[in-house]
């Protein structure tokens, strides 16, 4: 294997999937293989895409090749690529599969170019049927699966159901590497100060994208339990990421439970740069997920050292060891309230001796060394 490329998205779109593919190619090279990332140059029709926007305002990722080609809802376009890698014939292709949607643009993509009868496909799968149900999940997913040759999954949860579809070809389950390109760690006090928040708050953090299934209903009952039974009445819960979906309801909630004042809402797009004090502000991030395969947030917080509370739904209670580098709850207000109050109880300290000794096996090397004997399986097969 000399020659890799990554289809999906990267530089200058934003968002955990593009971050992850730019910090593969980066380990990639840093192993000695040329890697170039074949990028869409429309992603969503905007009025698909339920965000501000989906562009990045910093600067690119230093050393990779981009190229910005893809249109994912132009046949023409998929046909024109499709033929391009065909020609060019990299040795193997990664190509990353969150959303169905793209199953007819990238399994076309593929489908051409494998025809030089050379190139492997092993496809890096965040999800098979997504947590927000469409009309054509499954037909798109069928054929973006079959023009794969083998698969990494990130969660047991995606595993089994990969395996619904595709019972023999071969899949390793593997962990998230680590976010490790958000910077090194700052101190609590810089990163406070950075924030403007009080320095002896006592201090939560939910982060990243606001969407039904990522629970944030669910915290903001728990927290007004918190704040109700008096033992974190100087607490502050940080929310820390952009609505993707309607903002109303959970303003409305928020003025129903009186927590207004108890809140430090950031509710904007956390551009890379910036990522690294909420994390480093935080005490303990909290998952409230009503559903789940993986999370980038995990490996986020893995690699600032900080504790989590997860709810135990979909492969989150995987990652997250339970007493040792989080607590795992149920998704509902009552026992995650408890799990906030316990974490407090604990301490820091508990759980940091967990957390450096588990995140020794999620390094992005072992991630490629993966991608390495999967492709050898393939030519020997």
């Amino acid at each position: 294997m000399k020659t890799v490329v990554i289809l999906g998205p990267a530089y200058p779109l934003r968002g955990g999937i593009a971050t992850f593919n730019e910090r593969l190619a980066q380990e990639l090279q840093a192993q000695g293989y040329n890697t170039v990332i074949y990028s869409f140059s429309l992603q969503y029709p905007a009025f698909l895409f339920p965000g501000k926007s989906q562009y990045s305002s910093e600067p690119a990722p230093p050393g990779l090749v981009i190229k910005t080609c893809i249109n994912s809802i132009n046949p023409l376009n998929w046909i024109r690529v499709g033929r391009e890698l065909k020609q060019m014939a990299p040795d193997l292709i990664l190509v990353r599969y969150w959303l169905p949607l793209m199953g007819p643009a990238l399994g076309t993509i593929m489908k051409l170019a494998k025809r030089n009868r050379h190139t492997k496909i092993i496809a890096i799968t965040d999800n098979i049927i997504p947590h927000e149900k469409r009309p054509g999940d499954v037909q798109f997913t069928r054929y973006f699966l079959r023009q794969s040759d083998a698969f990494i999954t990130m969660s047991k949860i995606v595993q089994d159901a990969l395996r619904r579809f595709e019972p023999v070809k071969p899949a390793i389950q593997t962990y998230h590497p680590l976010y490790d390109n958000f910077g090194d760690p700052v101190s609590q006090e810089e990163a406070r100060a950075r924030l403007q928040i009080n320095p002896r708050t006592r201090l939560v953090l939910f982060f990243g994208f606001i969407r039904k299934y990522k629970g944030l209903d669910i915290l903001l009952k728990a927290w007004k339990e918190v704040l109700q039974s008096g033992e974190l009445a100087d607490a502050k819960l940080l929310i820390a990421g952009e609505f993707y979906e309607d903002e109303k309801k959970y303003s409305q909630l928020i003025s129903e439970l009186s927590i207004q004042d108890s809140l430090i809402l950031q509710t904007n797009f956390i551009p890379q740069s910036e990522v690294k004090y909420y994390f480093c502000a935080a005490d303990v991030v909290v998952q409230p997920y009503r559903s789940a395969t993986q999370s980038g947030v995990t490996p986020l917080a893995y690699h600032f050292d900080k504790p989590m509370i997860v709810t135990n739904v979909g492969s989150l209670a995987d990652y997250v060891l339970h007493e040792k580098t989080g607590l795992v709850t149920p998704p509902d207000p009552f026992p995650l309230a408890d799990a906030i109050r316990r974490y407090f109880k604990l301490g820091e300290g508990h759980f940091l001796p967990g957390i450096r000794e588990a995140k020794k096996g999620y390094s992005w090397q072992h991630f490629v060394d993966l991608i390495g004997r999967l492709f050898k399986n393939l030519l020997v097969a």
